[in-house]
């Protein structure tokens, strides 16, 4: 079952300050953290140590060692094998990346310097002055730099051969390397994915459904938080330490008054904050099944498209919404939770699931050393991820759907099929293939284009728009997305029917 997580900073009551200016909530929580810390530490070397765990037989030693109870040593395990199973995925996960990376480098090595070779071929040629197709990559001296292009190049060759033997150890060292335990501060950024992180002040209790308000340590009315108190500290805290810490307001709470809550205690920036982790009540349901129709949205750097179709898998209202690029983190954050918000207002108005495209980035983003500063600076300022994150959890707590889709083609198709015939944008064209797509509606290619393509040989419907899609990245006809607005092009005989006689007039000879 999924959950969410309701945060908020620690209120501190002014009845409830001391002398300090402290609460004795906040006072308990300066004392107990140290003692978590030491255990959870201690659990995180045993976790590494040891492939096979008792956690009945080590729970009991924390018990008697640390004088917790079962309770307070549960939430030590708990987040304890949190923290070792998040090392080991994210060192697994950052040997993926540097594995692509040297993918990416050992790619571009060996292009240029196919290139570089096939230039010096060429050279070497007599009469290479009187050659009709000529170099592709002509020797060239800049006055700037004092040096050729080939120099450049090989300079470039260079690096990247020194790059790519750098991050061959790399993966070797992260491959044999052993996660081992570290404090919050422990650690450069390339040891992340080596390094049991486990911060100094924070209490973790984790929830029980049996138990009454969800918790036996952390019993919570809606208003008083009573915290039992460990052994070690009931001399100088009691049995019990209380504090008004009042409701996690929300404007569509979903924080169910029975079931198991965790709470989580940390510090941040030198505030005591309070989480509480829970299994969300249901909501009534808004969106209805998506034969009944469905919103598409295409997410670009600079507007979200979206269109609306019904049942018959017709356009029916669309609309962009757009997005400023280059933003501080804070109001790309405050513009992202904006444009959910208006995504969910108009899925509300017509009843309808979302359908968006299910897109991964992380192959594109070990190719940006590659592919150039401009591209890297797009896509990196590019926050898919986040806003589908946010989408999905705003769309939740309103009772509306989110569907994934394959986002196979689904810009070709809408500019092939929808841009022209409804005057539309290409993302609004492209939401309109995501809906279709949504609503399990196929889209097969234009009378103009089967006419000149032979589309009856039982393959998939994809076969034949990625074959399209390769003739129009070879066309000189089409030269940006205005083309596909033109009349000219709206036949596809010029695009299409050149490239199919030029095929089958070589298969004739080759017979």
């Amino acid at each position: 079952m999924p959950t969410l997580t309701y945060c908020k900073g620690l209120p501190t009551p002014a009845d409830e300050l001391n002398a300090l200016g402290f609460t004795p909530f906040e006072m308990f929580l300066n004392e107990f953290a140290p003692i978590f810390h030491k255990a959870e530490c201690e659990t995180v070397d045993l976790l590494l140590s040891q492939s096979d765990f008792d956690k009945s037989k080590w729970n009991t030693y924390l018990q008697n060692n640390y004088e917790i109870s079962k309770r307070h040593a549960n939430g030590v395990i708990s987040h304890a094998k949190g923290a070792v199973d998040s090392a080991k995925e994210c060192r697994t996960n950052h040997i993926k990346t540097l594995t692509g990376k040297l993918k990416s480098i050992s790619d571009w090595i060996k292009k240029a310097e196919t290139k570089l070779k096939n230039a010096q071929k060429f050279y070497r040629k007599k009469n290479w002055q009187h050659s009709k197709s000529g170099c592709v990559f002509p020797l060239s001296y800049s006055l700037q730099y004092r040096n050729t292009n080939w120099q450049y190049l090989r300079f470039q060759i260079h690096n990247k051969k020194r790059r790519r033997n750098h991050l061959r150890k790399q993966i070797e060292h992260l491959k044999k390397a052993p996660v081992r335990a570290a404090g919050l501060n422990a650690g450069t950024r390339s040891g992340i994915a080596r390094l049991v992180k486990v911060p100094r002040h924070q209490v973790f209790i984790v929830g029980s459904k049996d138990e009454s308000y969800g918790n036996q340590v952390c019993q919570w009315d809606g208003k008083v938080l009573k915290f039992r108190v460990p052994g070690c500290l009931e001399v100088r805290h009691g049995e019990y330490v209380e504090s008004i810490i009042g409701n996690f307001d929300r404007k569509n709470n979903r924080l169910p008054p029975t079931g198991a809550k965790t709470w989580h205690y940390y510090l941040k920036d030198g505030k005591w904050c309070i989480a509480v982790q829970f299994t969300p009540s249901p909501v009534d349901q808004v969106s209805r099944h998506s034969s009944y129709g469905c919103i598409g949205i295409d997410m670009n750097p600079g507007s979200i498209g979206w269109a609306y179709v019904d049942k018959d898998g017709n356009l029916k209202a669309h609309g962009q919404i757009p997005l400023q690029m280059g933003l501080p983190k804070g109001q790309q954050s405050a513009q992202i939770v904006d444009a959910c918000l208006q995504l969910a207002t108009i899925a509300a108005t017509f009843a309808c699931p979302v359908v968006c495209e299910h897109l991964d980035f992380s192959t594109k983003k070990e190719l940006l050393r590659e592919r150039g500063r401009k591209y890297a600076r797009m896509l990196s300022s590019w926050a898919y991820s986040r806003f589908y994150k946010l989408l999905a959890s705003i769309l939740s707590n309103r009772g509306i759907n989110l569907m994934p889709v394959n986002p196979a083609y689904t810009s070709v198709i809408g500019l092939v099929k929808y841009a022209r015939q409804y005057g539309l944008a290409s993302d609004e064209a492209a939401a309109i293939a995501i809906a279709r797509r949504g609503m399990r509606l196929k889209e097969k290619l234009p009378s103009a284009i089967t006419a000149y393509l032979d589309v009856k040989s039982g393959k998939h419907v994809w076969h034949w728009w990625s074959k399209l899609n390769n003739l129009i990245k070879k066309s000189s006809e089409i030269r940006g997305r205005h083309s596909y607005y033109d009349i000219t092009v709206s036949n596809w005989e010029s695009l299409v029917k050149p490239p199919v006689e030029v095929t089958k007039a070589a298969s004739k000879r080759k017979r």
